[in-house]
């Protein structure tokens, strides 16, 4: 058998037939995947201690409104880009935000607690929503805590950048 045949022969046993299990077997699972980039609709974003959050973003609105350093209420609006949204989106796949459970605490009673900063990520799509609330002081699952706080991270970062774009825009 000749050099350029030995090559046909390993192309056509070996890679053929993994580029065809690939296919049969991933696109069922990307066909379905139940959170898709073209149906993302908003974020709302809010954090706090207790269940009052009085600090929120909803992008739909565009309304951020925070508390200061000297606790002043600030109220903008910020919106956020179609390229935000598709980054935001993104991560939420990379970060596995999808397989967090509704709640991230320690405990029932961490839950009910008020001293601890919670995190209400909402990401809506034409059919589907996830929502994670994330403890700051959750001490499990070191993945898990990884893949809230890290998705936390990014998403004030993103609307803190939107806001700066458009802060500098303006002036």
């Amino acid at each position: 058998m000749t050099s350029r045949g030995k090559k046909l022969f390993i192309f056509f046993t070996v890679v053929v037939p993994l580029l065809i299990y690939s296919i049969v077997y991933y696109a069922p699972i990307i066909r379905n995947a139940p959170f898709k980039a073209k149906e993302f609709v908003s974020l709302n974003y809010k954090w706090g201690v207790r269940d009052s959050l009085e600090n929120s973003y909803n992008s739909v609105t565009g309304d951020y409104k925070y508390l200061d350093v000297n606790d002043s209420l600030i109220i903008k609006n910020v919106k956020l880009t179609e390229r935000d949204k598709k980054f935001l989106d993104s991560n939420a796949d990379e970060q596995g935000f999808w397989n967090l459970p509704s709640i991230v605490a320690n405990n029932e009673a961490d839950v009910k607690s008020g001293k601890v900063v919670r995190y209400y990520m909402e990401f809506n799509y034409q059919t589907k929503s996830k929502i994670v609330t994330y403890l700051s002081d959750y001490d499990g699952n070191p993945r898990m805590k990884s893949a809230a706080a890290t998705m936390q991270k990014i998403i004030e970062q993103t609307i803190i950048d939107a806001e700066e774009k458009q802060n500098k825009l303006a002036n």
